[in-house]
């Protein structure tokens, strides 16, 4: 497989925390004391309260420490008792482990080709693992990269069937899946299988048009904005978690043609922002809400 040209911002002994717990005092102190104990040192710190009374508090640290490798199983043992202390959801990964991707695509290939784009530039922090598709039509366009193409047909009759091969491919081989304009409903039982690790771009500025035709209806309300969403896919239909939104005006100038070019140029912009908020380990899911450190 080609690989993507090497991230600069990869430093090998550079972990991550994302720490959420209910706020009280002496969080921050005592994940600095922690860390100032095991000879880290913080190069990074984010913060947000939901209300300092009584709720939520967000964190999101980058720190080094020599021979990381070696001690980020000893780190993260030692940490879990001042994690039980706070009622803390905590994470610590290592930053220069890059997170393999699976993205879906049908026939619309402008999503893609701006993750393929972003990765072999390397301003996408992450190992694109293989691209699966419902058409054979992106076939050429992946394989151009050294990305493996897996061209799995669906019907009403075989989507079961459908997703068994996907998961074959996918469980132990993944991080996360991308649907990039992936024409397809997910299942709930494949979504058991990736929980708060599968995004999906959705062509509106969500709650908005719903429906087929999106472009067409908001056409015919004369809309003056337009707009994308992504977000992460749960049960209900496209109301996961959001992480990105972006919106541009338009006018009565602009007629169906014109707005789904605009609505593509946001569609790709605001996908590949979510992507590379997600594997750079920014993001928070709490409830249906995201916190997202950028």
């Amino acid at each position: 497989m080609k690989q993507a040209v090497p991230n600069k911002k990869s430093i090998p002994n550079r972990a991550r925390m994302l720490i959420s717990c209910p706020d009280q005092p002496g969080i921050v102190a005592a994940v600095s004391q922690f860390l100032f104990e095991h000879g880290a040192n913080i190069v990074q710190s984010d913060q947000y309260t939901m209300d300092p009374e009584g709720g939520m508090f967000f964190m999101r640290i980058e720190f080094d420490l020599e021979r990381l490798d070696e001690r980020i199983a000893q780190l993260k043992s030692d940490f879990a008792e001042s994690a039980n202390v706070f009622q803390m959801k905590w994470s610590l990964v290592k930053a220069s482990r890059k997170k393999r991707l699976a993205v879906f695509v049908s026939k619309e290939d402008h999503c893609l080709l701006e993750l393929l784009w972003q990765w072999q530039a390397g301003d996408l922090d992450a190992d694109i693992s293989m691209v699966i598709s419902n058409h054979p039509d992106m076939q050429g366009i992946v394989e151009s990269f050294g990305i493996p193409y897996y061209h799995i047909p669906v019907t009403a009759n075989t989507k079961e069937e459908a997703e068994r091969k996907q998961l074959e491919l996918l469980v132990g081989q993944v991080d996360a899946i991308i649907l990039a304009r992936y024409m397809q409903i997910i299942s709930p039982k494949f979504i058991e299988y990736f929980p708060g690790r599968i995004i999906n771009i959705h062509h509106s500025f969500l709650p908005a048009f719903v429906g087929a035709s999106p472009y067409a209806q908001a056409f015919k309300r004369g809309v003056k904005i337009i707009g994308a969403t992504a977000h992460y896919v749960t049960e209900e239909l496209d109301a996961g978690p959001i992480i990105d939104q972006d919106v541009q005006r338009v006018t009565h100038r602009d007629n169906v043609d014109e707005l789904k070019r605009i609505g593509r140029h946001i569609e790709r912009i605001v996908l590949a922002r979510a992507v590379s908020w997600h594997v750079e380990d920014r993001i928070i899911v709490h409830h249906n809400k995201t916190v997202v450190f950028n």
